[in-house]
């Protein structure tokens, strides 16, 4: 889920949706992360890092595990953490084409 379809999730009242946002920006993180260290092992990084690899490695090592912990704490909360389906809605809902007019 991109991080930017998150953000209402963030400020809902509802703790549930604001844990839901949690998991998925963090979950867009680690793979970015992750991706990031496969371009490196692969050198086709389109940047040099200032950090040693070490670093961001123990980074993703604790991304991961953190995200294994939100997923214990949903199902032990009765948290989805399924993403919404995208769906494409009728621009214009109050106009039905299908009415035949005699």
């Amino acid at each position: 889920m991109e991080l930017s379809k998150t953000v209402g999730m963030m400020n809902s009242g509802d703790y549930k949706e604001r844990f839901r946002a949690e998991y998925f920006q963090l979950k867009n993180r680690t793979l970015g992360l992750a991706a990031m260290l496969d371009k490196w092992a692969k050198g086709t990084l389109e940047f040099c890092p200032t950090a040693p690899k070490r670093i961001y490695d123990s980074q993703l090592d604790i991304m991961n595990r953190y995200l294994k912990i939100l997923e214990k704490r949903a199902e032990i909360d009765g948290i989805s953490l399924e993403e919404p389906k995208e769906t494409t809605q009728d621009p214009n809902p109050s106009c039905n084409l299908d009415i035949v007019e005699e």
